[in-house]
């Protein structure tokens, strides 16, 4: 049974799933990569008219949707597709790495606190809402992230951005001086 929760972003649902979505975390795909994505049925939903972006996460999959289609036309479409899947696999949607992804980066100490502030604290917040944060890099006090999910693009991200994460990392982490989106 797949259910669905609004998210602050009006463009985006999240669609919760009583099946295993993922079990490599949290991954995000865009339509402009179409291309380059081998998972079947991340190709198929994205080719959808009117997704943008989708993220799967174990338990849930948020839809970010262009503002020229309707949540009406389009919920029953992501519902259907997800119960496709699961009617006819008995395995997670996401179930290895994509080759082309670099989650192997090397943290030193502040990286490593700045990291598990996010795991922690942060992402679980985000992910109630549909998205994820990445840590991308850290220099000179800033802290670079992705915002993924119903997260890109939302109308609040910047203030979750600079009220919510920024000062929870720079609570923790006191080499922390500013977080910014990439």
């Amino acid at each position: 049974m797949i259910i669905t929760e609004p998210t602050p972003n009006p463009d985006s649902l999240k669609f919760l799933s009583e099946k295993t979505i993922s079990v490599i975390g949290t991954e995000e795909f865009q339509k402009k990569d179409l291309s380059k994505i081998e998972n079947q049925f991340v190709k198929n939903l994205l080719s959808v008219k009117g997704v943008e972006l989708i993220l799967l996460s174990d338990n849930f999959l948020s839809v970010k949707k262009t503002k020229e289609i309707s949540w009406d036309a389009l919920k029953p479409t992501v519902i259907s597709h997800m119960n496709d899947y699961f009617q006819t696999n008995n395995e997670p949607i996401l179930n290895k790495k994509n080759n082309s992804e670099s989650n192997n980066l090397s943290t030193g100490e502040i990286e490593g606190r700045i990291i598990k502030i996010l795991d922690e604290k942060i992402r679980p917040a985000v992910a109630k809402d549909g998205g994820d944060i990445k840590f991308k890099s850290f220099k000179n006090g800033v802290v670079h992230v992705e915002l993924q999910g119903s997260c890109s693009g939302c109308p609040s991200s910047i203030m979750t951005l600079k009220q919510g994460v920024q000062n929870l990392l720079c609570h923790y982490v006191e080499e922390v001086k500013s977080v910014e989106a990439i």
